[in-house]
C-alpha cells in the first residue's frame, strides 16, 4: 500500500525543518508518541536507528526507526533552492513502512510538507485490517502533519490533550 499526503505550513523552511527535527519537540505534535530514543548513533543522523514506541488508548506499539536518507546532511543554514529529504523506515507489530519526507519553500513564509508512505503488512491481521480499513494509514498520516501544523504555527500541544 502506497499514499502520499502534503500540507503547507505557514512559517519558513527552516523554521519547519528545526522543528520537525528536533526530539525534545516530538511528542508536541506526535500523538500517542511515548518514547523515542536512539539505541545507535544520533538522534537526526543517517543510520541512526532508534526505538520508538507509541501509546494509542490501551494499545501499545513499539517499532525501530532507521534513517535511511538525509540531504542535506547539515539542516541549519540551508540554501532556499535546495529541498530537505528525510527518508526512515519503520518495522514493527507486523508492519514495514518506508516514510519519505520531502520539504521545500512554497513561498517566502510557506512550507511544503510532502510525505510518501509504503506499508508492507505482516500476518494475516494486519493484512486483514490493510485491506478492510486503508484509509485508516491515510488518516492517521494526515493527522500527524496537522498536529505538526497546529503545533508550528499555534503552539498546540498534543501531549497535554486526553488520550
Amino acid at each position: 500500500m502506497k499514499y502520499t499526503t502534503s500540507i503547507e505550513i505557514a512559517l519558513p523552511r527552516q523554521k519547519v525543518v528545526d522543528l520537525i527535527s528536533d526530539p525534545a519537540q516530538m511528542p508536541k505534535w506526535l500523538r500517542g508518541l511515548v518514547l523515542h530514543e536512539p539505541v545507535n548513533g544520533v538522534h537526526g543522523q543517517l543510520g541512526t536507528t532508534s526505538r520508538v514506541v507509541f501509546q494509542m488508548g490501551k494499545q501499545r506499539m513499539e517499532a525501530t526507526e532507521t534513517i535511511t536518507r538525509l540531504e542535506p546532511a547539515d539542516l541549519h543554514a540551508i540554501p532556499s533552492s535546495v529541498a530537505v529529504h528525510y527518508d526512515r523506515e519503520i518495522v514493527g507489530g507486523g508492519t514495514w513502512q518506508a516514510q519519505r519526507d520531502r520539504i521545500t519553500d512554497a513561498g517566502p513564509n510557506t512550507t511544503l510538507w510532502e510525505s510518501e508512505s509504503e506499508f508492507r503488512l505482516d500476518g494475516l491481521l494486519m493484512r486483514l485490517m490493510g485491506r478492510l480499513m486503508p484509509g485508516t494509514f491515510r488518516k492517521q498520516s494526515r493527522q500527524h502533519m496537522q498536529d505538526f501544523k497546529a503545533f508550528a504555527e499555534h503552539g498546540t500541544d498534543v501531549s497535554q490533550e486526553a488520550n
